[in-house]
């Protein structure tokens, strides 16, 4: 059973799951749009173009005659990928589903409008006017994102209205394909926020990981922890919205669920058709498979008849300050703690707040996840980053 896996986007999350695909004995060909990305330094092949370019994906895909073809990342050209999928390539999960996930607007719609999932209040806004108009609306404090966008980038809280044009400034600045167009969603007063990691499966059950709590600063996350501690109620609606809204995209694979915990219930937040980076957790050894080996399992159709919690664990970004193509890294000396683990991901380049690993730390059952989060926030701030230039 030797799959050729066209993998679109090569950095970490990609890299980790090359790794899992190797492991099952598959061939994968990772593409990004610069050379050395972190995919490619494990993967059997590679290819360099831009995935907005259609006609560049084609050839690669003609080239490589992929068994499947994963998007890792939002910025792809994402009608080719319906063609495709008409020709008999496997999308993963599906096309409809890396339409939809690709763009905030076709995902909120189907939750909110489609499925009667409980969101934020949101608006559209394609201009400044537009967004000033919809701040007006919805009020303040909100969040202001790009349709288009990862890790963050774009996304603002606006705390007062005039600061609705450079939130739109800022949005366009962060957006990623050629999509010019923000969501303003309300602010929802949220207890905690957490990711449900979910498993589906050709023939069999869709699966729910232990929830994922983390932090996050400039809208992308610093630490993350498994588990959660979320409430039976919340647990359970949480899973009830995630299998609604899978079901309606359709496919195999892992999907990172977001939703905010709020004093007057669940809401869904965003989702994303692929491992999600708060899941890095799960690197810690908290689960009999992590999600990498998850996804892999699920797009090649091996059985996953149940997923363990084996035990609590966390993870803390390594974070660059700086833009250089010429550094190193030091401090590994300081990396003496017991149940602690480090993952570096290999970026060529550095530029301020990009994430170059990741601090692990885990536990047994009974110790305060609190503690375990710790240990994986002083494994990170060990880890020096070193500059040459």
């Amino acid at each position: 059973m030797k799959k050729t896996i066209l993998l679109l986007g090569s950095g970490e999350l990609g890299k980790e799951f090359v790794i899992a695909l190797q492991r099952l004995g598959q061939h994968v060909v990772a593409c990004d749009s610069y050379e050395g990305a972190p995919a490619m330094q494990v993967a059997d092949a590679h290819e360099v173009f831009d995935m907005l370019d259609g006609d560049a994906l084609s050839r690669a895909v003609e080239k490589h005659n992929p068994d499947f073809i994963v998007p890792e990342i939002e910025a792809i050209r994402t009608e080719r990928l319906y063609e495709l999928e008409k020709q008999g390539v496997k999308i993963v999960p599906s096309a409809k589903a890396v339409n939809y996930t690709m763009n905030r607007k076709a995902i909120r719609d189907l939750a909110a409008k489609d499925l009667g999932i409980k969101t934020a209040p949101y608006s559209y806004a394609t201009s400044a006017q537009e967004l000033i108009d919809a701040v007006n609306t919805i009020g303040v404090p909100c969040v202001v994102k790009p349709l288009m966008s990862s890790s963050g980038k774009g996304q603002s809280t606006v705390k007062r209205f005039e600061d609705a044009k450079a939130a739109w400034d800022y949005a366009v600045e962060g957006s990623r394909g050629d999509v010019t167009e923000v969501i303003v969603e309300g602010f929802i007063k949220f207890d905690s926020e957490i990711t449900l990691l979910t498993v589906t499966q050709d023939d069999g059950p869709t699966l729910f990981c232990a929830p994922i709590g983390h932090r996050q600063e400039r809208g992308d996350y610093q630490e993350s922890w498994q588990p959660a501690v979320v409430s039976e109620t919340d647990l359970k609606t949480a899973q009830d919205m995630a299998d609604k809204v899978t079901q309606a995209l359709g496919g195999s694979g892992i999907w990172g669920v977001e939703f905010f915990l709020a004093p007057d219930g669940v809401y869904f937040s965003e989702l994303s058709p692929r491992p999600h980076d708060t899941g890095m957790a799960t690197l810690a050894q908290t689960q009999n498979l992590n999600e990498f080996e998850l996804h892999a399992r699920a797009i090649l159709g091996i059985p996953i008849p149940k997923i363990d919690q084996l035990r609590p664990g966390a993870s803390a970004v390594v974070l660059a300050d700086r833009n250089s193509k010429d550094f190193h890294f030091d401090g590994f000396q300081n990396l003496g703690e017991e149940k602690t683990d480090v993952k570096l991901f290999g970026k060529p380049t550095t530029r301020p707040y990009r994430r170059m690993g990741v601090g692990l730390a885990y536990g047994e059952t009974g110790d305060s996840i609190e503690s375990i989060v710790a240990k994986a926030k002083s494994v990170a701030e060990s880890v020096k980053i070193i500059y040459n230039d």
